[in-house]
């Protein structure tokens, strides 16, 4: 229900504000205004998330909990994309997804509503049977032999490929 209120709430604060901001300044104004925006937006999101993939690169080199930089990377990846929308409402939030503090801030509270039930890193577990010796060759023999598909006689080529 809230996602359709989304949906339907947010190009109507959109459509005021455009008015608003028309009526205010100018269209020209306005039209400059959402161009710029969409700029230095891209600008922004493309070096916040070049520092976001570092954070992350680095979380995985030091077998750190990848969440937080993953979920900053979420969050600027969003926020690019509100940023590319034409508005004022999209951009406002946009770039205050930008701001580290907000996004540390939106973090903690998906993270206070979010339960992890179980995590594992570093080396591969096997859950084997304990009566069972571990086997000590994990290589399958095999023989094969490939297999083609039947051309139907109906299918003449097309003079645009080699058959």
């Amino acid at each position: 229900m809230w996602l359709l209120l989304a949906f339907i709430g947010i190009p109507l604060i959109e459509i005021a504000l455009f008015i608003q901001v028309g009526g205010a300044i100018g269209l020209g104004y306005t039209l400059l205004i959402v161009v710029l925006t969409a700029i230095l937006g891209t600008w922004l999101v493309r070096t916040q998330g070049l520092m976001a993939l570092g954070e992350l690169q680095r979380s995985f080199k030091e077998l750190n909990d990848p969440t937080e930089p993953l979920a900053h990377g979420a969050m600027i990846l969003f926020s690019g994309a509100l940023l590319l929308t034409p508005g004022f409402f999209t951009d406002a939030v946009g770039f205050a997804l930008l701001v580290p503090g907000i996004r540390k801030a939106v973090y903690r509270w998906i993270r206070k509503r979010v339960t992890v039930t179980h995590f594992t890193m570093g080396a591969r577990q096997t859950h084997q049977n304990p009566r069972q010796p571990e086997a000590e060759n994990d290589v399958i023999e095999g023989e094969y032999h490939e297999v083609d598909a039947p051309k139907r006689p109906t299918h003449r080529p097309s003079g645009w490929t080699k058959h």
